[in-house]
């Protein structure tokens, strides 16, 4: 279970390397962005400044807000690059970020960047693509990050612990964005099965 870092006062003015990094990951189906839009609405109720991004090619349910299966929605900026995250972050003190792993490659040193200027950075992301192979940047923030929370779905063919995101749709394409037409989630049994 994840323990919210306790803050007081917390304010990212004049505290470089005052920040951190969180990442939430784990299969399709296993509440990534649940989780991730539950710790956003905490800050946003303890009044803190909150910015939010994903990236603009997902665009599954919502064309700015990131929404999660369970149809839970946060306002969102949606971007093409990390390096907009880092333009448009300003002078909030929490940066949440959704499907980090569609993300180009600078997107370690944008989260990095964004820790040392003394922001809390939330990353929710898949750690392993259709194949069972590291996704994108995912393995490298991992990493960096101070608090890593590995969350798992439920097998839908035979309902044990799930960590898998089993393509349904005959497509070698990395980047396949979908949802229970595409994709399910396996536990590591039936997923070598198919």
């Amino acid at each position: 279970m994840f323990i919210e870092p306790h803050i007081d006062n917390y304010s990212s003015k004049n505290r470089p390397y005052a920040g951190w990094i969180e990442v939430i990951c784990g299969s399709m189906f296993s509440g990534k962005t649940e989780e991730l839009i539950r710790r956003l609405n905490r800050a946003l109720i303890a009044q803190q400044k909150v910015e939010i991004f994903k990236p603009k090619i997902d665009n599954r349910y919502h064309e700015h807000d990131v929404v999660s299966h369970n149809e839970t929605a946060i306002r969102s900026t949606p971007v093409s690059f990390a390096d907009d995250i880092m333009l448009l972050s300003g002078d909030c003190d929490v940066v949440g970020i959704d499907e980090a792993q569609f993300f180009d490659n600078g997107l370690t040193e944008v989260v990095d960047k964004l820790a040392n200027a003394g922001k809390r950075v939330i990353i929710a992301g898949l750690d392993m693509d259709f194949e069972g192979k590291p996704f994108g940047t995912m393995p490298e923030i991992i990493t960096i990050a101070e608090f890593v929370t590995k969350v798992h779905a439920i097998c839908m063919k035979c309902g044990a612990v799930a960590h898998y995101s089993f393509r349904l749709k005959d497509s070698k394409e990395k980047v396949l964005v979908g949802e229970a037409q595409a994709y399910e989630a396996r536990c590591r049994r039936c997923y070598y099965e198919d």
